[in-house]
């Protein structure tokens, strides 16, 4: 082991070598990228070249520490072989020590009469009593044989104690050097674990930093939030609306941006199949109980009201739903609605605003089958842990029920996933026969507009096939990204947009072939999760399939005016 142990030392020390020249040189180069004060000032190339550079850093680490950790594994394999030999090596040390305890005894003896013999030592005498010289020699080589005997049994006894002292010496020095290897090994993972959760963060923190580009388009469709609000699709299928010339695509989302808590529509369509106001709550968040709670709440702009009486002056679903077997999902509605003003406010010690980004509330109040539905309920809210939730709510989630985590909101425990239908779904058609929330107006819509082709968002091939092209070079060069941007407006990173020509010449230089023309684009569809998994594109070039999260973010950037794609389940229709 005294020979072991600097070998597991020296692997060690390697894997700390490999650390130190990989991670954290790839660390301190991406600095900039880590200080969020620099992040603040990064156009969107400098976003994408960190996030690119922190991801390739996250990739080499998982890639280095996969390596080591082999490495770790094998060393901890033969730690914990060794381990399992410090109980016998102590087993023997025992059993020697018994043995000496037994031979000390005999020593003892032996040391007295080796005495004695020494001692006492009188050949003459001995000659002269024996009979003859014959018996004097037998007398004489008798007692050395019993003198050299006992000096070897002195002299084994003096090596065993000396052995036993050398083991045990030796056994705390493997426990010792055990101890120290096993804490050298778990850090150089722990350290490596730890790098790459640092880098998870700041790419998270960065890709989010770069969303906000797409996050000002997508806030100009004036996206419809909530049931009572107006508006309709671009071009919906069914509106009558034309774009004036055939052949091109048509990019059309399931609900709307917001799909976390109550699917207004979907509470609707919930009722109408007989449920009731639990049933429908418990289908979309997770809570304890639902209690009877009261607070005055403040609200921005004007009084503070009582609980029951702010929520009659709440405006978020028809009350024409109270006609037509809904009046289940008016009072879920009602309840949702105290939840979130008093998790909002904090029991009603803040003050809650008036608009769609808390709850649209006018001062006059609602009536008809709202305030029913209101005192119907009176006082209840859904609580969890003791504490009412803060129940979010939107008027069309798509068949399908996020967490706030999944939309890129912090991760709540009274949020949830599920699939927003009557029966299981594994096409389009399905979702469109079975979501609660079909009956919705924005169930299935393409969302922005533009003044030519009928003020519709269907795209033409030749927009296709320059939108294609351009997720094509992102995916194989992140470090052009400034130059990806819509060609209708001003570059958002203050530098030169590659038009059309430029993005196939692009491709080209690269070995890649352009896409000319586009004759067709197809999704994949995780039918659990609700989300676009693979798109593909066919034309003249090779069929590329890309992530749908991918393909959504580099159309949603390139796309003209402010046509977008505005959720994770998506699907193309052919003019």
């Amino acid at each position: 082991m005294k020979k072991l142990l600097p070998i597991f030392l020296t692997s060690i020390f390697l894997a700390f070598v490999l650390f130190l020249n990989v991670f954290v040189p790839t660390l301190a180069q991406n600095s900039r990228c880590a200080d969020p004060n620099a992040v603040k000032d990064m156009n969107p190339s400098e976003l994408s070249d960190c996030i690119g550079n922190l991801t390739r850093a996250k990739n080499q680490s998982v890639a280095a520490t996969a390596g080591v950790k082999k490495q770790v594994d094998g060393i901890r394999a033969r730690v914990a072989q060794i381990e399992n030999d410090i109980p016998i090596k102590q087993k023997q040390i025992s059993d020697g020590e018994a043995r000496l305890v037994k031979l000390m005894e005999v020593l003892n003896d032996a040391i007295r009469k080796l005495y004695i013999a020494t001692q006492g030592d009188c050949p003459f005498c001995e000659l002269l009593l024996s009979p003859s010289i014959s018996d004097f020699t037998k007398i004489r080589a008798y007692q050395q044989v019993s003198i050299d005997q006992n000096k070897a049994l002195i002299t084994n006894a003096a090596i065993l104690v000396r052995e036993l002292q050398v083991q045990k010496k030796d056994l705390e020095a493997e426990k010792i050097g055990l101890a120290a290897v096993k804490v050298k090994l778990d850090k150089v993972v722990a350290d490596s674990l730890a790098y790459q959760s640092t880098l998870s963060s700041q790419i998270a923190s960065l890709s989010a930093r770069q969303q906000q580009i797409l996050a000002q388009r997508l806030s100009s469709l004036g996206i419809p939030l909530f049931a009572s609000s107006g508006g309709s699709c671009s071009s919906d299928l069914t509106n009558g609306k034309s774009a004036g010339f055939s052949g091109g695509f048509g990019l059309f989302t399931y609900g709307v941006p917001n799909r976390v808590g109550l699917n207004q529509y979907g509470a609707w369509g919930r009722a109408k199949a007989k449920q009731g106001y639990e049933e429908i709550l418990r289908a979309y968040y997770n809570f304890d109980s639902i209690e009877v709670r009261d607070a005055q709440i403040n609200v921005q702009g004007y009084s503070s009201y009582s609980l029951d009486e702010y929520v009659k002056r709440i405006y978020e679903v028809p009350d024409s739903w109270g006609d037509q077997d809904g009046m289940e999902a008016l009072k879920a509605q009602a309840i949702a609605a105290r939840s979130y003003a008093l998790a909002y406010t904090n029991n009603g010690s803040g003050s809650i605003c008036t608009t769609e980004q808390c709850q649209v509330f006018k001062p006059d109040p609602k009536g008809g089958n709202w305030e029913k539905a209101v005192n119907d309920t009176a006082g209840k809210v859904m609580v969890q842990g003791g504490s009412p939730i803060k129940a979010w709510f939107s008027s069309t989630h798509g068949g399908y029920i996020h967490s706030s985590g999944d939309i890129g909101w912090n991760g709540t425990s009274w949020t949830k996933n599920a699939r927003d239908t009557s029966g299981d779904v594994s096409s389009f058609s399905d979702l469109k026969n079975n979501a609660y929330d079909r009956d919705s107006p924005w169930f299935y819509c393409d969302w922005g507009s533009r003044s030519s082709y009928g003020g519709t968002a269907w795209l033409t091939a030749t927009e296709m096939a320059d939108i294609a092209n351009v997720v094509k070079l992102a995916s194989v060069d992140s470090s052009i990204n400034e130059h990806l941007y819509q060609t209708d407006k001003p570059n958002p990173a203050g530098t030169d947009t590659w038009d059309a020509g430029k993005i196939k010449q692009e491709l080209s230089n690269r070995g890649i072939t352009p896409f000319n023309s586009v004759s067709g684009i197809s999704v994949d569809v995780d039918w659990g999760s609700g989300k676009v998994s693979a798109v593909h594109i066919s034309g003249n070039a090779p069929d590329p399939a890309f992530s749908g999260s991918f393909f959504k973010t580099y159309f949603n950037l390139r796309a003209p005016a402010n046509i977008q794609i505005v959720g994770p389940l998506y699907n193309i229709e052919l003019n």
